[in-house]
């Protein structure tokens, strides 16, 4: 199985341990994600380090641990289709574009994604980290 993976589940994974964490580090998906996942863990490093109490350097590595199987697609290969993901999902959240673009342009079974804002569009198949745990087919 093919998932687009959305920021919300590495931010999971970094600030607590669990089962989406467990999943992150022990696959048994292909993940892809877009370039802008990068910025925008970044972007929430502060956030993670005051609710996990992780140190900066914990972070790094469990970011790096976390994101080892996890391919970056480059935003020029899916840009072509920012248009499109507009449409679907740019009304009620624009940072969620990406990742429906990069839905659109690779081959995949959905976006893996615990952000309600992708249930309001019906395009792409959502995955919440419960599905994917619930559907022993998913996993086997």
């Amino acid at each position: 199985m093919i998932l687009i993976v959305d920021s919300n589940i590495i931010l999971a994974g970094l600030l607590k341990e669990g089962k989406t964490r467990e999943l992150l580090i022990d696959s048994p998906f292909k993940l892809y994600a877009p370039e802008s996942l990068t910025e925008e863990i970044i972007k929430y490093k502060q956030y993670v380090l005051d609710k996990s109490g992780l140190s900066s350097e914990d972070f790094d590595t469990l970011f790096e641990i976390l994101t080892e199987d996890l391919t970056i697609v480059s935003k020029e290969d899916y840009l072509d289709l920012f248009i499109e993901a507009e449409k679907i999902i740019g009304a009620t959240d624009k940072k969620d574009i990406p990742f429906i673009a990069l839905a659109l342009a690779i081959p995949n079974s959905g976006i893996w994604t615990n952000d309600n804002d992708f249930l309001k569009q019906n395009k792409i198949k959502i995955y919440r980290t419960e599905d994917l745990l619930r559907d022993s087919n998913l996993l086997g």
